[in-house]
């Protein structure tokens, strides 16, 4: 059921779930390796292309399915990829671009899309921060040739842990049901037998003729389902999901005006034209020169009990499992992404923050001694 009115909420023809959106996109950029793509299939050595700020679960299935993964750099005010670094990375070699919304800003989807027509290639949408964002009318998740998502706790909705692997392509529908579930040829919905009509009619493999569809395998898969109790809060947090959309773009543009008086010390988020994003945080950088460091305003936030995360893992390349990587090739020295790592952090939009929590975080921002020196000259 959810997956039936998950789809009709964003118009796709196909939703898989899982258990969280990190094998959402293992499953995703798996898929692509199946067979049935000839000569589109991922293979080792292919080049994904994605960028060095972000979540290493965007960045890990490319390294799992030994395929070479290409980092840009961010840019400093969406936080996404710059489109003319994208064109720039693009070899012989390059079959898929699979990036985030950071932080639910979107991405610059058109360029993106004219790049992968152009150069015939795949495009993951990795939606986990983004769901119920718009881009010129039409939601996050429908733009590529799979979307996912992620129904962790900080998500736009929840199921405690879960994910959804979505997508128009048929061929792409069963490559992803089939890594989902174990691996298995048969296409059948859990509690469905005999879809095909031909369950005992098949010749696969070496196997008899006639074997049980149901346990024949045709790829290396996981068992990454999740369960109907998850999906039944899925259900309920979907029938709230505009108006918590809705709640979280209040809260950003409150924070947002509040900031706008304070630019000469931060970078501030901007979205796209065309673009409405359903916001996932409210990213800060702190600009170089500023009186005042990214830790000394954070340990002071945390201090007075509001809560900062960084941008994910900031500059993957710095992290102990990607140092020196063989099968990382960086584009360009990452400056952007080496600042987002020092400098940067976001605070909380989440629907549930109301206006005295609001006033609160802006009331402490003014206080910050630093802060609170520069009101004084401004006066």
């Amino acid at each position: 059921e959810f997956e039936k009115e998950f789809g009709k909420f964003l118009g796709v023809k196909h939703v898989s779930l899982v258990n969280s959106g990190s094998s959402a996109n293992l499953v995703a950029l798996t898929a692509l390796t199946s067979p049935i793509f000839r000569d589109r299939a991922l293979k080792p050595g292919d080049e994904v292309i994605t960028v060095a700020t972000g979540f290493p679960t965007t960045l890990n299935p490319i390294l799992q399915n030994r395929c070479t993964a290409v980092l840009l750099d961010n840019d400093l005010v969406t936080k996404n990829v710059n489109p003319r670094d994208l064109e720039k990375a693009i070899t012989a070699k390059t079959k898929v671009i699979m990036m985030a919304h950071t932080l639910g800003n979107l991405m610059p989807l058109d360029d993106i899309m004219a790049l992968g027509q152009k150069h015939n290639l795949w495009f993951i949408e990795d939606c986990c921060d983004a769901l119920g964002g718009e881009y010129k009318g039409k939601l996050a998740g429908t733009f590529g040739h799979i979307a996912t998502f992620s129904f962790y706790p900080a998500h736009q909705i929840t199921m405690g842990e879960g994910g959804a692997v979505v997508t128009n392509n048929h061929m792409i529908h069963r490559a992803i049901r089939q890594f989902r579930d174990w691996g298995r040829d048969c296409w059948c919905d859990t509690g469905r037998d005999n879809t095909c009509g031909m369950r005992f009619g098949w010749k696969l493999g070496e196997l008899p003729y006639g074997y049980d569809h149901k346990y024949i395998y045709s790829q290396i898969g996981y068992n990454l389902k999740l369960t109907d109790m998850q999906a039944a809060l899925g259900l309920a947090q979907l029938k709230k999901l505009k108006s918590f959309t809705k709640k979280r773009r209040e809260n950003f543009s409150t924070l947002h005006d509040f900031f706008k008086k304070y630019e000469q010390f931060f970078i501030l988020p901007e979205a796209l034209p065309g673009a409405s994003p359903s916001w996932f945080g409210f990213p800060i950088v702190v600009k170089d020169g500023a009186p005042f460091t990214k830790l000394e305003l954070v340990t002071y936030l945390e201090d007075h009990k509001i809560a900062t995360r960084s941008i994910f893992a900031g500059n993957l390349t710095r992290h102990p499992a990607y140092l020196n990587h063989p099968q990382i090739r960086k584009v360009g020295e990452l400056k952007n992404s080496d600042k987002l790592m020092r400098d940067a952090f976001w605070i909380g939009v989440y629907p549930g923050i109301t206006k005295e929590m609001l006033d609160f975080v802006m009331r402490t921002v003014r206080k910050f001694d630093k802060i609170r020196k520069s009101d004084i000259l401004i006066i």
